[in-house]
């Protein structure tokens, strides 16, 4: 006889409690605490017995260290990110925004397995069989022979894919909409969502068979559901992306047999997703030459240079607080590069709102921005044009001293490759060499300040409290 046993879980982290409170002491959201009901075998206490563990061979850290071996999608892109392909028993957990791609991206990684004779399931939780068919035939996919499965219940998907050999590639669309029958919450629960991960994680370790969750993602771009399910899968993807760009980035946050920090570009176009193979130009091709207020930045993406636009904008406020917005870039570093700029090179912005934005709907992580950032907003204040043939990277100090950055030569390479002729670096970079690629060093951010001062139209706005020179 089974017992009904009530519990409060935080839908965001999986704290327990065991009664219902408005905020989650361990994550700090508010209303995320909901009340889950699960079955317990009663028991009586003089049937329990406790069964004794086995012993266990110990290994020593001496033998051999082969590498995972690897299945290879064919799409290049995907592949990078996720450390050279899949490797057989792993379990990938991939988020992103409704209407991305996550979908598309993942039927074209089935399909291209399936037509090399390697057997794909695409199991759908969230479409009947006869959309996931209307998609693969929007991208002429539609003779690759992947097995499609509409179902919810992860006990029959289990059944199914032990029935006959193991698959090489299982797509489960989507994690939340997956239940199990040893659970009597909803699904999407976290009761639901952990239990049914442990069963597939299970099938996966026990066949070799490589399983891809899609899993939502909250208003402010979080996997939804419970943190211990991006603890229990061997790797995390972010697909990011957004809605007014046909840019996609694919981005590793955790990878047990690969790095973390590579990223995929694709391009959506009406075919499908396209692979970018080189970011950079396509990231450049459209930017603004001779306007003030553009920098190319050259940064580093996992082991891929890549330049991009850096746009800011500097308007007049009379409002008591200036609005400070931010697309693509850490809005608190924003902050701290206005500060330097008015307490250590008299750029005073307090009178202006700053507006700051990453060209392509990329999202740039790394501290080497910091330099084009500070230059960019320099010039949109006074006015002066960066010179259109140049590149900056370089951490900005709270001294305004510009520090050292890893990677320069394949910055400066990149560069090269694309047709700059100048590139404004830290000093400890003065002595990087180039082809065809003067190497400016500085090592502070006024000297930046006076350069572009110095170059400003007359008449001008000041540097340091932006009214008109007469």
């Amino acid at each position: 006889m089974a017992k009904a046993r009530h519990s409060y879980v935080c839908q965001n982290c999986g704290a327990v409690y065991p009664r219902w409170t408005g905020k989650c002491d361990a994550c700090g959201g508010w209303n995320t605490i909901s009340e889950e009901q699960t079955a317990q075998a009663a028991v009586p206490s003089a049937q329990r017995t406790s069964r004794k563990g086995r012993v266990i061979k110990l290994e020593t850290l001496q033998g051999g260290g082969a590498e995972a071996p690897r299945i290879g999608t064919g799409i290049a892109e995907f592949d990078r990110v996720v450390g050279g392909g899949f490797v057989p028993g792993s379990v990938v957990l991939i988020g992103g925004d409704p209407g991305i791609g996550k979908s598309t991206l993942l039927i074209e990684a089935a399909a291209k397995l399936a037509l090399r004779g390697k057997r794909a399931i695409y199991v759908s939780g969230e479409e009947a069989i006869a959309q996931v068919r209307m998609r693969a035939g929007r991208l002429g996919l539609a003779d690759a022979p992947v097995e499609l499965m509409a179902e919810t219940n992860v006990e029959d998907v289990l059944a199914t894919l032990k029935a006959d050999q193991p698959p090489v590639l299982v797509v489960v669309d989507s994690i939340q909409t997956m239940w199990t029958e040893t659970q009597e919450s909803a699904p999407g629960t976290v009761t639901q969502v952990r239990s049914a991960t442990q069963l597939l994680l299970r099938f996966a370790k026990t066949t070799g068979a490589c399983i891809v969750l899609i899993g939502h993602v909250t208003k402010d771009g979080q996997i939804a559901g419970p943190r211990v399910v991006e603890h229990m899968v061997d790797a995390v993807l972010s697909f990011e992306g957004e809605g007014g760009h046909a840019f996609r980035i694919l981005r590793a946050l955790k990878n047990r047999f690969g790095p973390t920090d590579e990223i995929g570009v694709f391009e959506m176009t009406g075919g499908g997703l396209k692979e970018v193979a080189n970011p950079s130009e396509l990231f450049l091709s459209e930017r603004d030459l001779g306007s003030p207020g553009t920098a190319v930045f050259a940064g580093i993406e996992g082991s891929r240079p890549l330049l991009v636009e850096i746009q800011a904008l500097a308007a007049p406020t009379t409002l008591g607080t200036p609005r400070r917005a931010v697309v693509g870039w850490d809005p608190n570093r924003l902050s701290m590069i206005l500060a330097v700029l008015e307490a250590r090179c008299g750029v005073r912005l307090s009178g202006h709102d700053v507006y700051l934005n990453v060209a392509g709907g990329l999202r740039i992580v790394e501290p080497a921005a910091d330099l084009a950032v500070a230059a960019a907003l320099v010039s949109a204040l006074t006015g002066t044009p960066l010179p259109a043939d140049a590149v900056y990277f370089g951490e900005v100090s709270l001294s305004g001293a510009i520090r050292a950055v890893p990677q320069a030569a394949a910055r400066l390479k990149e560069a090269g490759k694309l047709g700059f002729t100048r590139a404004v670096v830290p000093d400890s970079g003065r002595g990087t060499a180039s082809e065809g690629l003067q190497v400016v060093a500085i090592g502070s951010l006024a000297s930046v300040v006076a350069d572009l001062a110095a170059r400003a139209p007359r008449p001008r706005r000041s540097v340091a409290g932006g009214a008109e020179d007469g």
